[in-house]
């Protein structure tokens, strides 16, 4: 662990427990699910959460691109973990804690994909159709049943509409003809690895801002770790050879987080037990956690 320096304030610095005064409200607003009973890839239930929180410690709160210090114009409230999310009653908790703040922005660690649909179902209070959805992720998440292969799926089932559906980063070996021809027929913008080799992430980002966030929608984030090449996410039991780069990813949170539209972000599919030794796929996921922080604050400017 990196020895204390007050000219160095760490990133889980900015983990601030406090319940915010009446009548305000934390700008982000951090909060622990993890899922794992019904993957398809079974998994461990050792958290994820806890080990990105951990991994804070290793990052400073001073972003060089933006020229800015979290820490100095950011309110974070750590919100803690929901205990069993994937129980009736885990999921009533994570319910009630997404509905009891007006946060700009929730970020939620996962647990695996099967989040995604429990977090945005419980934002959404029954109205999916007021919100959009954008994936970062290998995988279509088009299968029926319900798993962490079936997200995007039940929700549109509830009533998300496809045509404020974006995914990004879809991958070649990694999905199936079926699926992607169902996600196609319910109106979803299909935006696979290989179209990034030709199009800038600018160009990327705002397209799918674009179509996620029609009419002023709320857009809900989901960043499937398994996006990323396997070399940098190991510990993501589905990554493949070929994913997108660590910077990409970065890049790509930060620029979407920029947006008002985006009011929640899911960080999902990483099993602790399958990391590195270095522990590269929870430090990358808790730099997407200071790029979404980042992100947020360019609201402002």
């Amino acid at each position: 662990m990196l020895s204390a320096d007050p000219k160095w304030p760490p990133a889980a610095s900015l983990l601030n427990t406090r319940t915010p005064a009446e009548g305000s409200r934390p700008d982000v607003a951090l909060l622990g699910a993890h899922t794992y009973a019904t993957s398809v890839t079974a998994r461990s239930e050792r958290s994820t959460p806890a080990a990105v929180r951990a991994a804070l410690a290793r990052y400073s709160t001073w972003s060089f691109e933006d020229g800015v210090d979290l820490g100095a114009g950011l309110a974070l409230l750590d919100c803690g973990d929901v205990d069993a999310p994937d129980g009736d009653d885990g999921a009533r908790a994570l319910g009630d804690l997404l509905n009891s703040l007006d946060a700009g922005l929730w970020v939620v660690l996962g647990g695996d994909n099967a989040l995604t649909w429990r977090a945005l179902s419980a934002l959404a209070r029954g109205s999916l159709g007021e919100w959009g959805l954008i994936t970062l992720d290998a995988h279509l998440d088009m299968r029926e049943g319900r798993s962490n292969g079936s997200p995007v799926r039940q929700l549109l089932d509830e009533g998300l509409e496809g045509s404020h559906v974006v995914q990004v980063g879809l991958a070649d070996f990694s999905n199936s003809g079926a699926y992607a021809a169902d996600a196609r027929d319910a109106g979803v913008r299909l935006i696979a690895r290989h179209e990034l080799r030709r199009r800038t992430l600018d160009d990327v980002v705002a397209e799918a801002l674009e179509v996620a966030g029609a009419g002023g929608r709320r857009v809900y984030v989901d960043v499937d770790m398994d996006v990323c090449d396997r070399s940098v996410v190991p510990g993501c039991p589905a990554a493949a050879p070929g994913g997108l780069s660590a910077d990409q990813l970065r890049e790509l949170v930060r620029r979407l987080c920029a947006d008002a539209r985006v009011r929640a972000l899911d960080v999902t599919e990483i099993d602790v037990t399958r990391d590195a030794p270095d522990e590269r796929t929870v430090r990358l996921a808790a730099l997407v956690v200071l790029e979404a922080l980042a992100g947020y604050l360019r609201r402002g400017t």
